[in-house]
């Protein structure tokens, strides 16, 4: 067994899990990760540790957090000897940007390179006064979704708290002052619900007041459908918005496309999202990308009908994104619209997510690891809310 899981074929819910329980980096520095250790705790001891009184701690926090400081060089009010141990003891930012991707109307895809070498992607999307970013949660997927760039090549590895809310920190830096984030939507590289432990305290700072002050209900989680996951996040923090990728009506053909379906199965899926919205009273949102002749037909939309009936759930229809090297197509207009009118008639909420651009290749399933050619983008579609 090599550092990479590789093949889906024989990855069980429980495998998964385990085996990406924690992040192991290698070459990684030393120094801490200042953004590892964002809570006022942990703060004040790394205060402290430099010789500072522990007021310091809330500055230092302001300057990352609200001014949004590219480095303590930066940090006119702090001490020069501490920004000096700061730079001794931490390190800001552990990723480099590879590249910058921006398409006309506004949205920016950054490339980041990791200190091990390895590489994720994130989006920054504009849409009038909301603001969203999509961040990534592993270095590649293990989950195998055959129409997917994000697991071509396997997993690595989980990010660590600090990595992913890097991405946040990094994407609100390409934002002019008077502007904020307001959205955040999980959907980018990697499984979240397999990388839990990492992406919630990450989450927690994106809410806090002291954070980026993003309402919970302004935050979507996607996942491919790990039931004891979702179990798990329904004990310990239901408070966010779950979209569960679903690409299929029935497990014969999901089995096909999202092959760690032969391992869990629809039924449990659903009832660990049924139980979900119980507990959160969060509207589920279900994801379905449709790929000519595979899973567009009427026959499809009417099983997926039956499936979601009686649940208040949204559905997301993604017509597919070309990915290069892989043979999938987009389905026809007419096959998109007998789609729609077959669930709609049926009394299911369904939106068609609409692209945005055609020169920044950071639509779903369309994020991976290396710098290849670009193809077009969608903006996600996640609950509207006031907080």
């Amino acid at each position: 067994m090599t550092g990479k899981l590789g093949s889906f074929a024989h990855i069980s819910e429980l495998y998964v899990s385990n085996y990406l329980k924690k992040p192991t980096i290698k070459g990684q520095s030393t120094l801490i990760h200042l953004l590892d250790h964002l809570e006022e705790d942990a703060l004040k001891t790394l205060t402290k540790n430099c010789g500072q009184p522990t007021y310091r701690a809330a500055q230092l926090r302001q300057w990352v957090v609200a001014s949004r400081a590219g480095g303590f060089d930066e940090m006119s009010n702090l001490p020069k000897k501490f920004r000096e141990e700061l730079t001794k003891q931490t390190q800001l930012w552990t990723s480099q940007v590879v590249k910058h991707t921006q398409a006309e109307d506004g949205t920016e895809k950054i490339l980041l390179q990791l200190a091990d070498g390895g590489q994720i992607e994130c989006v920054l999307l504009r849409d009038g006064h909301r603001i969203t970013i999509c961040i990534s949660t592993q270095v590649g997927c293990a989950m195998g979704c055959v129409f997917c760039a994000s697991g071509l090549d396997g997993v690595d590895r989980n990010l660590t708290t600090g990595e992913i809310i890097e991405q946040m920190l990094l994407l609100q830096r390409l934002l002019p002052e008077d502007q904020r984030l307001s959205h955040i939507v999980v959907m980018g590289m990697g499984e979240p619900l397999a990388n839990i432990d990492s992406l919630l305290p990450a989450l927690d700072f994106a809410c806090s007041p002291d954070g980026l002050g993003i309402g919970a209900r302004r935050i979507t989680i996607s996942t491919v459908g790990l039931p004891t996951a979702i179990d798990k996040l329904s004990e310990i923090n239901a408070r966010y918005n779950l979209a569960v990728s679903l690409h299929a009506p029935n497990d014969e053909l999901r089995n096909e496309i999202v092959p760690i379906n032969k391992n869990i199965g629809i039924d449990q899926i659903l009832t660990a999202s049924d139980h979900y919205f119980e507990v959160s009273g969060r509207q589920l949102t279900f994801e379905y990308v449709l790929l000519y002749k595979v899973n567009d037909r009427p026959e499809h939309a009417r099983q997926l009908a039956q499936l979601l009936k009686n649940r208040q759930a949204m559905l997301n229809v993604i017509p597919y994104n070309p990915v290069e090297g892989l043979p999938y197509k987009t389905p026809s207009n007419n096959a998109q619209h007998d789609f729609r009118r077959i669930l709609e008639d049926a009394g299911i909420t369904v939106k068609f997510r609409h692209r945005k651009g055609d020169k920044i290749n950071a639509a779903c399933g369309q994020l991976r690891r290396s710098n290849s050619g670009l193809v077009q983008l969608e903006e996600p579609e996640v609950p509207e809310s006031s907080d």
